[in-house]
């Protein structure tokens, strides 16, 4: 009669090396890194790795072993806090008030230059529209717009050279 497998797995020497010097690990990141949270939470993600991923082969000094798979992670967490903080964290040299909103007066100014600016672009020669739109609202290169609508550069400079003229002019007529 054959024995059927064991729904838990024999106790692995490292993981059994780990509960028997929790508190040891635990004390040792305490004085390398001096943050009891850190320490606990690292010992338990190291128990929690060897359980999921156990080595493929026993080691000769486990305690030795532990130390230095729980400094690196300790080492790594710290890294990763850092960068997090870095780059997600507020940024406390950027003045107050750096960016204020608009108030309602300043809106109101913004929506009758933007009107003007649409009415200045509406009476433009078509030409000239064409190419004001496609180089600065489409944001494409000059010699782009010259080939998509079949003009030389230089036709293509003139038209924004007057489309850039025309809005100056109907920006100081508010």
């Amino acid at each position: 009669m054959s024995q059927l497998p064991s729904p838990h797995p024999p106790a692995l020497p490292l993981v059994s090396s780990l509960v028997r010097h929790y508190e040891e690990l635990v004390d040792y990141l305490r004085r390398r890194f001096r943050s009891p949270g850190l320490a606990r939470e690292v010992v338990h993600d190291v128990c929690v790795r060897l359980l999921e991923r156990p080595p493929a082969h026993d080691a000769r000094q486990p305690i030795a072993l532990l130390r230095r798979i729980a400094h690196d992670a300790a080492v790594d967490r710290c890294r990763a806090e850092d960068l997090r903080r870095h780059w997600v964290e507020p940024r406390a040299e950027l003045p107050e008030g750096a960016c204020p909103r608009p108030g309602p007066e300043q809106q109101a100014q913004g929506m009758h230059a933007l009107e003007y600016l649409s009415i200045t672009i509406e009476r433009m020669p078509c030409r000239r529209q064409q190419v004001f739109i496609l180089h600065k609202i489409h944001e494409l290169p000059q010699a782009e717009v010259a080939l998509r609508m079949g003009i030389g550069l230089k036709a293509v400079e003139r038209h924004l050279r007057l489309a850039m003229a025309d809005c100056r002019l109907h920006a100081g007529l508010q």
